[in-house]
C-alpha cells in the first residue's frame, strides 16, 4: 500500500499581521475591495477600537438595568404622597427646629425665633446681625416657662428662658473676658426637667465636659415676679397716658408736655436670673504613658478608695516593659502589619464625648442620706472617641468639691472595642453601647445586668442608634421586657434590632446598601406616639414613613412642587410629640441647591405635617399601650416575687444542664484518676 511521505517537515511560519496588503496587490486593492481596510486595523488602532466598544457595551448594559428598575419602579405599588398641612415662613435660613408644648422654636441666620403652632405667628425674637445659630435644644419647665440653650457658628453656647411671649438671655456658659481664651463649644445638652444643662468645649488640646446645675424653681418665682412688675408698668403708663389727655386740653397748642415714652419701652422691664452653679466638669482621658510608681502601695494611695477599677491610669507597668511588648508582638505578628500598615498621623486632635443624663436606678449606687427623685437626674453616662471605657458620674456631688480638680469617674464599664455610639431610653430604663467591631449591648439600667449582646454582619460599622417604642406587657404577667433598637450603619443599610427578656436578639435587615447614590439613607427618627413607625430620610429629598415591623414604606411626606427638601443630605427637622406632627424645612425648587443658599427675599420655608390628617396613618396604634411599671418604684416584697418568678422559669433549662455538667465531672475525675495510677 502506498504510503505518501513528505521529504521536509512541516515549517511553522512566523507571526505576521492577518490580511496585509501585498507589495504587488497594492495598486488594485482599491479597486477590488475599498471597504476591506477597515476589516483589520494595525496598533494601536485596533486596541483604540477594542475599548471604545467596551464603553458603548458597558453604556448599554447600564442603560437596560435602569430601564428594568424603571419598568419595575412603576408595576410597583406607588405608597400615598401626603402634602403638608400647614406653612409658615420665617426670616433668615433655617439651621435647627425645636418644639415643646405649643411652641416652635427656629435657630436662624440672624438669631432665634419662637412661634405658635395653633396660629404659626411669630410670637418674639431674638436677633442679632452677626450671630447664626447652629444648633439647638429646648425642654419645658412648666406650661409657660420653656429652657434653651443654643450653639452658634462662633462656638458660644447661650441660656435662654422663653416665659409668656419674651426670650430672656440667663447667660453665656463659656463666655470669656478675652478673646484668645475663648474655648469652643462642640456639642450642648438640656437635661429632661430642666434641672442640668451640660456643654461639651474644646480647647487647642484638650477637651472636656462641663455640667451646670440650674436653679429652675428660682427662675419660675423670678419671672412671675418680673411679669407682674411689667403689668404694673404698663398700667401706670396708662394712667400717665390718660392724665396728660386730660390736661393737653387745657393748653395752649405747642405747650404741651414732651411725653415721649412708648409702650414698648414701658412694658420692657430688664429681668436679671440666677446664674447656674458649674458641678463637674469632666476631662478627656489622658493616653496611658509608662508608671512613675515604684511600689504597689503607692499606686493604691493615688486611688481615693478601692471599689472603683478606673480608666487604668494608676498601673505599675513601665515604658521598657511597653516597649518590649511591642517589639515581641510587631515580630509575631510582622506580615500582617505590613499589609494592614497605615501612616499613623502624630498631630493629637482633641477628643468628642457622647454623654447622656441618667435617672435613678441601679447602676449608680447613692448613699441611704441621698433621697433621689424619680424625675431627676442622678448621674450622666460619657464615653470619649476612641475609648473602650463607659464612664458613670453622680451628680449628688457635695458642693465642697473643687471642679478644677482632676473628677474620677464614680464607676467604670470595660468594653472590648471602642464606643462609637450610645442611646438612652427616655425613661433612663435601657441603654444601649455600639462598638466599632460591630456589637451592641443592652443593658437594663433597673436591675444592672445586660439584656443581650447582638453583633451586626461583618463589615457594618454603626453610625447611630435609636430606641423603638414597643407594646407593653400584660399586668398580670410578668413584665418581659422587649426592647427595639434602630441602627443605621455608614453605608445607608437601615438593620432593626429585637431583644427579649431571655437575653435573645434577633437582628433584620429593613434597608440594605443602595446601588444608587441618590437613594443612600441621610437620616432616621423614630415617631414615639406610634410605635414601629420610622421617618426615613434620603439623599435624593425623600421623607418616606417605614412600619417596621412588616418591613414596608407606608407612606411619603412631600412638599409643594414649588418647593423641595432644603438640605437632604443633612435635613432640617424635629418631631414634634406633644401635637404629633413633623416640622420640615423646605427650599424653593427654582433656587440652585447648596449649603448656604437662600431664597430671594432671605426667607425660609418651614412645613408641617399632622400625622392624625392623614388616612394611611391609621395602621399603626392611635394609642399606645401604657408602658409596665418599673421596678425601681415597687415595693421590695414586690420586687421580690418577680426574682423568684424569673428563677423558676429558667429551672426547666438548668435542669436539662446539671446531667451534663454532672457527666463532664465524671469524665474528668476519671482521667484524673488514670494520671495519678501512671505516677
Amino acid at each position: 500500500m502506498p504510503v505518501y511521505i513528505r521529504k521536509h517537515p512541516l515549517e511553522i511560519p512566523p507571526p505576521s499581521e492577518k490580511d496585509w496588503i501585498k507589495e504587488d496587490e497594492e495598486k488594485d486593492f482599491f479597486l477590488q475591495d475599498p471597504d476591506q481596510i477597515f476589516d483589520s486595523l494595525p496598533q494601536p488602532f485596533r486596541m483604540i477600537n477594542k475599548l471604545v466598544t467596551l464603553v458603548f457595551e458597558r453604556a448599554l448594559e447600564i442603560i437596560e438595568e435602569r430601564e428594568a428598575l424603571r419598568e419595575a419602579k412603576t408595576l410597583k405599588v406607588q405608597p400615598t404622597l401626603n402634602l403638608p398641612t400647614a406653612e409658615f415662613q420665617v426670616a433668615g435660613r433655617a439651621n435647627c427646629l425645636a418644639a415643646s408644648g405649643h411652641h416652635v422654636f427656629v435657630g436662624l441666620s440672624t438669631g432665634l425665633s419662637v412661634f405658635n403652632m395653633p396660629n404659626r405667628k411669630r410670637v418674639c425674637a431674638w436677633e442679632s446681625a452677626k450671630l447664626e445659630i447652629c444648633a439647638l435644644r429646648v425642654t419645658n419647665l412648666s406650661n409657660e416657662t420653656h429652657l434653651l440653650v443654643t450653639v452658634d457658628e462662633m462656638g458660644l453656647a447661650r441660656l435662654f428662658c422663653f416665659y409668656k411671649d419674651s426670650l430672656l438671655l440667663i447667660k453665656v456658659l463659656n463666655e470669656v473676658e478675652e478673646i484668645s481664651k475663648r474655648n469652643t463649644c462642640v456639642e450642648a445638652e438640656l437635661s429632661q426637667g430642666g434641672d442640668y444643662a451640660g456643654i461639651l468645649l474644646q480647647g487647642n488640646t484638650e477637651a472636656w465636659l462641663e455640667i451646670y446645675r440650674l436653679p429652675k424653681d428660682s427662675w419660675l418665682k423670678e419671672t412671675d415676679h418680673a411679669q407682674a412688675a411689667a403689668a404694673a408698668g404698663v398700667s401706670s403708663f396708662r394712667e400717665r397716658r390718660f392724665s396728660q389727655a386730660s390736661t393737653k386740653s387745657l393748653e395752649l397748642p405747642g405747650e404741651g408736655s414732651a411725653e415721649t415714652e412708648s409702650p414698648m419701652s414701658a412694658n420692657r422691664v430688664e429681668t436679671k436670673l440666677s446664674l447656674p452653679v458649674l458641678l463637674l466638669k469632666v476631662r478627656s482621658p489622658k493616653p496611658l504613658t509608662g508608671s512613675t510608681f515604684k511600689t504597689p502601695l503607692e499606686a493604691l494611695m493615688k486611688t481615693d478608695d478601692g471599689s472603683v477599677i478606673g480608666v487604668g491610669q494608676n498601673h505599675l507597668i513601665k515604658d521598657y516593659q511597653w516597649e518590649q511588648q511591642d517589639a515581641i508582638f510587631r515580630s509575631t505578628f510582622l506580615k500582617p502589619l505590613e499589609r494592614e500598615s497605615e501612616p499613623e498621623s502624630k498631630e493629637e486632635k482633641p477628643s468628642h464625648a457622647v454623654f447622656h443624663f441618667l435617672l435613678p436606678g441601679r447602676i449608680l449606687q447613692m448613699g441611704p442620706e441621698i433621697k433621689a427623685q424619680a424625675d431627676v437626674p442622678i448621674g450622666i453616662s460619657v464615653h470619649w472617641n476612641g475609648s473602650h471605657n463607659l464612664c458613670l458620674y453622680l451628680l449628688t456631688r457635695p458642693s465642697k468639691e473643687k471642679t478644677e480638680a482632676e473628677l474620677k469617674p464614680d464607676a467604670v464599664w470595660p468594653c472590648a472595642a471602642p464606643i462609637t455610639c450610645s442611646a438612652v431610653t427616655s425613661c433612663s430604663s435601657y441603654l444601649a453601647l455600639a462598638c466599632e467591631d460591630g456589637t451592641i449591648t443592652v443593658w437594663d439600667k433597673c436591675l444592672g445586668f445586660p439584656l443581650a449582646v447582638t453583633a451586626l454582619p461583618e463589615g457594618c460599622l454603626i453610625r447611630s442608634i435609636h430606641f423603638l417604642r414597643s407594646s407593653a406587657a400584660p399586668r398580670d404577667q410578668l413584665p418581659s421586657p422587649k426592647v427595639q433598637l434602630l441602627v443605621l450603619c455608614t453605608d445607608g443599610s437601615l438593620h432593626l434590632v429585637t431583644v427579649s427578656g431571655a437575653r435573645e436578639s434577633r437582628t433584620v435587615l429593613l434597608t440594605d446598601r443602595s446601588e444608587d447614590p441618590e437613594q443612600t439613607i441621610s437620616a432616621v427618627a423614630p415617631i414615639p406616639a406610634f410605635p414601629g413607625a420610622v421617618l426615613v430620610f434620603s439623599w435624593d429629598g425623600t421623607v418616606c414613613l417605614t412600619d417596621t415591623a412588616t418591613p414596608q414604606t407606608v407612606c411619603h411626606f412631600v412638599t409643594p412642587p414649588s418647593h423641595s427638601v432644603a438640605c437632604p443630605w443633612q435635613p432640617v427637622f424635629t418631631v414634634d410629640t406633644t401635637n404629633q406632627c413633623l416640622l420640615l424645612r423646605g427650599r424653593d425648587s427654582q433656587q440652585q441647591a447648596g449649603p448656604l443658599t437662600q431664597t430671594k427675599d432671605n426667607r425660609s420655608s418651614i412645613f408641617l405635617f399632622h400625622f392624625n390628617s392623614y388616612q394611611s396613618m391609621e395602621v399603626f396604634p392611635a394609642v399606645p399601650e401604657p408602658a409596665p411599671e418599673s421596678l425601681q418604684h415597687r415595693p421590695w416584697d414586690k420586687r421580690c416575687d418577680v426574682f423568684l418568678h424569673e428563677r423558676l422559669q429558667h429551672l426547666p433549662g438548668l435542669s436539662q444542664q446539671i446531667p451534663r455538667c454532672w457527666s463532664q465531672l465524671r469524665k474528668h475525675a476519671a482521667t484524673l484518676q488514670k494520671e495519678s495510677r501512671k505516677k
